[in-house]
């Protein structure tokens, strides 16, 4: 069986080289660039990664390509990332470069010609009936199958997630037992790849700047000043500069530039107990076809190791859920992920509206 392993120069997908190795697997390496080498802000200094990568696949005696892919990800998901910001809503670039680059292009240019693609997402395969589902990990604070839930049926069959039923802590000690170069680097965190670019910034470089109010919801006092409605989402507490907190922001006014807070966590108008989906997307199929009618499942609106149970409606093209607890911060734009029952199937995912 030949395999393509997407190698990030993290320690991860080093052990994933190191396990498919030990097992006797023929494979190739690839390191996907989305970075772009000619902009200040936004090149991220792949080099290091790539040096880190190409020191795994000499020890391994694997052959590394590295894939530049940049184009398409500024066509696609960033593209999609700023057009969710500017609508106000807070969209997941994580989700949708899973879905279009590292299991779309890459699987279209070059995974076509492997049998399997193997990554070191925390995350699993079940085979039902002869269907392959997306699982959990054994880990469940470093799950990524809510990063991964808007991926479809052939892309989750190609898949293999070797890490995934380790713990984090036995996937470093396996990377440290074998000497990886891997071993004792920091995990990467942020947005694909923009995990060395600030957040803002990269808003900042597209949408610029602009003063609004940020007023209080229930008195409609102004408190302070805002430099766009787009470097803000529902549910943040930090970075408001507000004094006499927490506050939240619980709403925004696009057309007007008004961010809403509302103040302390036990207030009222910061929690729903439902909410809809559109686009919803089944990752294998629809376990419950036409009688989809208040089916109990488990589900998240944002990435924590926590499910929070509920029953999942159809109402008319779209879904909706009405949890059994009250939330906290639903962002319209970000993913409501289902799972089944016991939090093992992840089932599919739609954009909250």
């Amino acid at each position: 069986m030949k395999i393509a392993t997407l190698l990030s120069g993290g320690v991860d997908s080093s052990v994933v080289v190191h396990l498919l190795k030990e097992a006797g697997y023929d494979q190739t390496l690839f390191y996907i660039k989305i970075g772009m080498d000619d902009d200040e802000l936004l090149h991220c200094t792949s080099e290091e990664d790539i040096e880190m990568a190409s020191l795994i696949a000499r020890k391994y005696g694997c052959k590394l390509e590295v894939v530049d892919l940049h184009k398409d990800y500024w066509d696609n998901v960033v593209a999609y990332t700023i057009d969710k910001v500017k609508q106000g809503l807070t969209p997941n670039p994580d989700v949708m470069c899973n879905k279009l680059i590292k299991f779309g292009v890459f699987e279209q240019r070059v995974g076509k010609d492997f049998d399997k693609t193997a990554t070191g997402h925390y995350a699993s395969t079940t085979e039902i009936d002869g269907k392959v589902y997306l699982s959990t990990a054994k880990d469940p604070l470093k799950d990524q199958t809510d990063f991964l839930a808007q991926i479809d049926a052939l892309q989750i069959s190609k898949l293999m997630f070797p890490v995934g039923n380790f713990m984090k802590g036995e996937v470093r000690k396996i990377a440290e037992k074998a000497g990886l170069p891997s071993a004792k680097r920091q995990d990467s965190q942020g947005i694909c790849f923009l995990g060395k670019v600030n957040y803002n910034d990269f808003i900042k470089r597209y949408l610029g700047e602009k003063t609004g109010p940020i007023v209080e919801f229930e008195t409609g006092k102004i408190l302070g000043k805002h430099n766009g409605y787009w470097f803000h989402t529902v549910g943040q507490r930090k970075g408001l500069g507000l004094s006499g907190g927490p506050w939240y922001v619980i709403k925004k006014d696009v057309a007007a530039n008004i961010v809403y807070v509302s103040k302390g966590f036990e207030v009222e108008t910061q929690y729903g107990n439902e909410f809809s989906m559109r686009d919803f997307h089944f990752i294998t199929e629809n376990p419950w076809g036409d009688s989809l009618n208040e089916i109990d499942v488990n589900f998240k609106i944002r990435h924590t190791p926590e499910f929070t149970p509920g029953k999942l409606l159809r109402v008319g093209n779209d879904f909706r859920i009405v949890s059994s607890q009250k939330l906290q911060g639903i962002a319209p734009g970000q993913f409501g992920v289902i799972y089944d029952q016991n939090s093992r199937i992840c089932i599919g995912s739609g954009e909250i509206i």
